[in-house]
């Protein structure tokens, strides 16, 4: 298929966020909090089983209190933060302070990895007249992330859950994003690492591919592995 636009998932695509245990120390270690060192292991074990870190592990068991903002956490920025922090209250922290500062935490571009390859695709999918949007569900601003990593040059336009009120598989973020880089959808891929959200995109007739969702340093080259580039009108 010639290629003229190109969407691409942001969490798990492009960029993945740091370990459950990176998130913790460097959260700890900001509001000067210490822990002895079983207790942080037991943090972290507690707040992986929770799935408290966006991006991160899923929970394990979601509270029925939790249940809806839970299932809808990507259409709001204020559901987002609830779902999130209501997760990790589940585990007692020795600062009532620390479950907000967590969720900031995991905002900020020191919490985010771009993919090895990430930088080179985009870039050579731009040289090529591609145009490139981003369509992730996401209760918070991505944009300050590919800012300060130096990949916003090459993104055209963002379609961000929280701000549309709605979540991917639901085709409105594809036909926006389609309609934003002024191209059809069967003219457009759209890449990805979550089958069933993701793959919403066919519903409109794009292309969608898929990465593996895995650690930055476990894919190298999933995303110069599909070839994007080869196939530009």
């Amino acid at each position: 298929m010639p290629i003229k636009g190109a969407l691409f998932d942001f969490s798990g695509t492009l960029f993945r966020i740091e370990s459950v245990r990176s998130w913790l120390a460097a959260t700890l270690a900001a509001r000067e909090v210490s822990v002895e060192p079983a207790a942080f292991e037991r943090y972290v074990q507690e707040l992986e089983a929770t799935g408290a870190l966006p991006g991160g592990p899923p929970p394990q068991r979601v509270p029925a209190s939790l249940a809806e903002a839970w299932a809808s956490r990507d259409e709001s920025a204020h559901r987002h933060r609830e779902a999130y922090t209501g997760l990790a209250r589940q585990v007692e922290l020795p600062d009532p302070g620390l479950y907000d500062a967590l969720y900031d935490r995991h905002r900020t571009p020191a919490a985010w990895r771009p993919y090895p390859d990430a930088a080179e695709v985009l870039a050579s999918l731009r040289e090529r007249g591609v145009a490139i949007g981003v369509v992730s569900n996401i209760g918070w601003d991505v944009r300050p992330v590919f800012r300060a990593h130096g990949l916003d040059a090459w993104v055209d336009a963002y379609v961000l859950s929280f701000e549309y009120g709605v979540q991917k598989p639901d085709a409105h973020l594809f036909h926006t994003a389609c309609t934003l880089l002024g191209q059809h959808p069967t003219d457009v891929v759209m890449v990805g690492d979550d089958r069933h959200a993701d793959g919403g995109a066919a519903a409109l007739g794009c292309e969608v591919r898929f990465v593996r969702h895995a650690p930055v340093d476990e894919r190298p080259d999933g995303l110069r592995e599909l070839a994007l580039g080869a196939e530009v009108a």
